[in-house]
């Protein structure tokens, strides 16, 4: 079989469909690379004494492991000198992070997740990057936070790499979801899955069943009828699948089908979620509608949400659509 690689994949999209300029592919093959650098830092684990960790905060009041820190030097590293970009934004940042005046400026703003899953570092458990890609506003001269409050619509392009046994990169651009893999001998991401679709029918949702209690009536209505199996009102057993880390979540029910479902709870009501709309909820809405699948927020769809602020928490139910359209009813009713 014919092996083809990012770059011809990429160069042979615009082609077809002209839906990625030459500076986006630039952008994509940079960002591409830095995970690469990541995973690579990733399997080294204690050999390259990355575990544990930084002792310090995020702008989220996170506890930063070593490797959150060093991915998001990784990734702002490999992006400020490209002349792709006019500004970065990431999880682990407090504001933006605006290319040097000493390096060419271009019209994308990159958005990530530098790590996530950080909670599975120490245990040699599956974590990832997700990266977002916006177009700068015209006309824009100095990039601010509210250059990036666009709503998901608006992505250009969205990605998701796992380093788990192996390393694959997600990635769409609007056309349909392709899958690369790296082959570390030739230090290559290799096209291995195209047209990537979501199955229709799940028996399998994802979410963390120990916050159960906190839980508010839609979502606790939806479990129980997944917990009831075949004497239930859904006829069938359903399985739980849950490995805290978003980005391998994602990609099982990218492969398999399924419902990630991350709630808002009673513990604090006044928080709309727990995950990032910018650096998570969005670029993985973006990938999963791609591939046939839906996602909400329990009462919209997530890429019309107009975000505010840039560090913006989400509810968060995706994956296989009709369980997606079932939850999504529920908080309606």
């Amino acid at each position: 079989m014919k092996r083809i690689s990012l770059t011809q994949y990429l160069v042979e999209e615009q082609r077809m469909n002209n839906s990625i300029p030459a500076e986006l592919r630039l952008l994509i093959e940079v960002v591409a690379r830095a995970c690469k650098t990541i995973s690579h830092a990733v399997s080294k684990g204690a050999l390259g004494e990355v575990l544990g960790s930084a002792g310090s905060e995020n702008v989220q009041g996170e506890v930063q492991k070593k490797l959150d820190v060093l991915s998001n030097e990784m990734l702002l590293e490999a992006n400020e000198w490209g002349g792709h970009l006019a500004a970065m934004a990431s999880e682990e940042m407090e504001t933006i992070h605006p290319i040097p005046h000493r390096y060419p400026k271009g019209e994308y703003l990159l958005l990530f997740d530098p790590l996530d899953g950080s909670s599975n570092i120490d245990v040699n458990v599956s974590i990832g990057t997700i990266f977002s890609v916006l177009k700068a506003p015209e006309g824009m001269s100095t990039p601010s936070e509210q250059d990036f409050l666009q709503c998901g619509t608006k992505q250009v392009a969205a990605g998701y790499a796992v380093y788990g046994p192996q390393t694959v990169l997600v990635l769409t651009t609007g056309n349909g979801v392709n899958c690369f893999t790296l082959d570390r001998e030739m230090g290559s991401w290799v096209l291995t899955q195209r047209d990537m679709k979501i199955p229709a029918e799940t028996k399998e949702y994802a979410i963390n069943a120990s916050n159960a209690r906190h839980w508010y009536p839609p979502v606790k209505r939806y479990v129980d009828e997944l917990l009831a199996g075949k004497t239930g009102p859904r006829g069938k057993d359903f399985n739980t699948r849950w490995i805290a880390s978003m980005v391998a979540d994602v990609h099982r029910i990218l492969n398999r089908g399924g419902i990630f479902m991350y709630p808002a709870d009673a513990r604090e009501p006044d928080k709309p979620g727990k995950l990032r709309l910018m650096y998570e909820a969005n670029p993985m809405a973006f990938i999963v509608e791609q591939a046939g699948g839906a996602a909400t927020n329990g009462k919209q769809r997530i890429l019309d949400i107009q975000p505010q602020k840039l560090h913006e928490r989400v509810a968060v139910f995706l994956g296989s659509r009709s369980e997606v359209e079932r939850v999504t009813s529920y908080h309606n009713a």
